[in-house]
């Protein structure tokens, strides 16, 4: 009996021999309680993972049975309790893993799970790594909060076990590979080469391309054969695009990109496409105080001056006719492929107005039209079934008055009578006149109605430095010379304009059509 009793405690002793604290132990799950995991470590007593340790999840994937790595926490056999850890065990394990990656080179796979001061912390296997700000990106990372929940690769810069510090970087491993990159770019660059690249930044004069550890420019004026006003009009950061290499400079290591040299140089054969006289259709992609440009294909545009929008004298701003994007019809009035210049209009689509005026007006014929702009010499007048205006000058719109603006007559808008005085269709003129519908009365009736030395009643229209301007009967104009001029020395009141006044008449030219009057010697006011 004896002999067996010793036999039971060698065989115990071989059980339980290794297992001490501080040791960590591969076990299996016996049971799931409220409070903990009770443990088979192969020990004479069970051991217990507090249940804290267990995330929700990984309590509802658990079952008996389960194989489970543990720390021995602490053994108090004399309570038959044996506190596990697998928190523990878990962070020896990442501990181990990261010191050898850090001996050896090798890169560790860990979760960024929080900002801190100077940059973020790591969680790799349950151990906190700290990630400086400068070694999370080869660039300026401004929004840090996208990072966050972000499995990444990292590399193990510094480690200090004893205080549990751990130095990782993520820049150090884009570094490394733009490094290996750079050498397969490199061997792959040569003038004429098309590479796959990506947008890395966009600037005012062109765009800079990642080609693979290496950087080219893209400069705006390779962007497209046509208008370009910045580089953003056709790339974003982040876009894949295909790239020419124009030129590589071995020493810089400078490369200089093309993107529209991938196309033929539309202007090549324009001069073949589209000759003179040509109509065709484009679609308008930009609009100036001088014109329109319409793009026929692509890196072609041609350009419709103000001039050639329509068929009036003062066309409107382009805007007016035309709008960004709408497609139009327009004629080639020139085209210089050398230049890269093509000349067109969309008013020659239309009939020429001026044929329509050589066929259907004559001078001298009557016609009736709105007032469109007054200016200083004259007033311009909208044609009747013709987008033209005629000009009646200042000059043609009284046969006797002095008019000084034709706003004195005449009122944007309004609908009066005119006489075609000439027509002119080379120069696109039409010249007016309103005082040529009554009969000229320096011809008609001046002549034999007013006589040198005859005394007219006139009211006074204006006062001058050089006389007195009044209307005498009929609507005439008369000058009183400024030293013919007599004050009434009644009350001693100065004459003003509206006055009513008796005048004689000491001079008719009818070629020069004016009146001259006096206030001298009038027997009217001797009587």
């Amino acid at each position: 009996m004896e002999i067996e009793n010793n036999e039971m405690e060698r065989l115990y002793a071989e059980t339980f021999h290794g297992i001490q604290e501080g040791t960590i132990l591969a076990g299996k799950v016996l049971a799931v309680k409220h409070d903990g995991i009770i443990v088979d470590i192969g020990y004479k007593s069970e051991g217990v993972v507090g249940i804290s340790e267990f995330t929700k999840d990984e309590l509802n994937s658990l079952n008996p049975g389960d194989p489970i790595e543990v720390y021995i926490e602490q053994i108090r056999d004399s309570e038959g309790i044996v506190k596990l850890s697998k928190e523990h065990a878990s962070k020896i394990k990442s501990w181990e893993v990261i010191e050898k990656a850090a001996q050896d080179g090798a890169l560790i796979e860990g979760t960024i799970i929080e900002k801190t001061k100077g940059g973020m912390t790591v969680d790799i296997g349950g151990v906190n790594a700290f990630l400086p700000g400068s070694q999370i990106d080869t660039k300026i990372v401004k929004d840090l909060d996208r990072l966050l929940g972000e499995k990444m690769t990292f590399k193990v810069m510094k480690i200090n076990s004893k205080y549990s510090n751990i130095i990782v970087s993520r820049r150090a491993i884009i570094e490394e590979e733009r490094v290996k990159q750079k050498v397969e770019t490199i061997e792959k660059i040569k003038e004429g080469a098309l590479l796959e690249g990506i947008v890395k930044n966009i600037t005012d004069y062109g765009v800079f391309i990642d080609l693979g550890g290496l950087d080219g420019l893209l400069h705006i004026s390779d962007i497209s054969w046509g208008r370009i006003n910045h580089p953003s009009e056709f790339f974003a950061i982040g876009d894949k695009i295909d790239v020419l290499v124009l030129k590589y400079d071995e020493t810089t290591e400078r490369v200089t990109l093309g993107y529209k040299q991938k196309q033929p140089d539309p202007w090549l054969n324009a001069d073949e496409k589209y000759p003179m006289g040509q109509t065709l259709e484009g679609k308008v992609v930009n609009l100036t105080d001088y014109g329109a440009f319409i793009e026929l294909e692509q890196g072609l545009e041609g350009l419709v001056h103000i001039s050639e929008m329509e068929w009036l004298p003062k066309p409107k701003h382009p805007s007016k006719y035309l709008s960004v994007g709408e497609a139009v019809k327009a004629v080639v009035l020139k085209i210089d492929k050398g230049e890269r210049k093509l000349s067109l209009s969309i008013k020659q689509t239309k009939p020429n107005p001026w044929e329509i005026i050589r066929e259907q007006y004559k001078a001298g014929q009557k016609i009736t039209g709105k007032v469109k702009s007054l200016t200083e010499f004259g007033a311009f007048i909208g044609l009747p079934d013709v987008p033209v205006d005629g000009l009646v000058h200042i000059s043609d719109i009284s046969w006797t008055k002095h008019i000084k603006h034709p706003s004195e007559v005449l009122k944007k808008g309004q609908k009066i009578d005119a006489v075609i005085l000439a027509i002119n269709p080379e120069n696109e003129r039409i010249a007016l006149g309103l005082k040529q519908l009554e009969p000229d009365p320096w011809i008609e009736t001046i002549p034999s109605t007013f006589k040198l030395g005859n005394e007219a009643m006139g009211r006074v229209l204006r006062i001058t430095d050089f006389g007195i301007f009044t209307e005498l009967e009929g609507g005439i104009e008369g000058l009183i010379y400024t030293s013919e001029i007599v004050q009434p020395d009644q009350d001693g009141t100065e004459i003003k304009e509206g006055d009513e006044i008796l005048t004689r008449i000491i001079k008719i030219d009818l070629n020069e059509r004016k009146i001259g009057l006096s206030m001298k010697n009038i027997r009217g006011l001797e009587q």
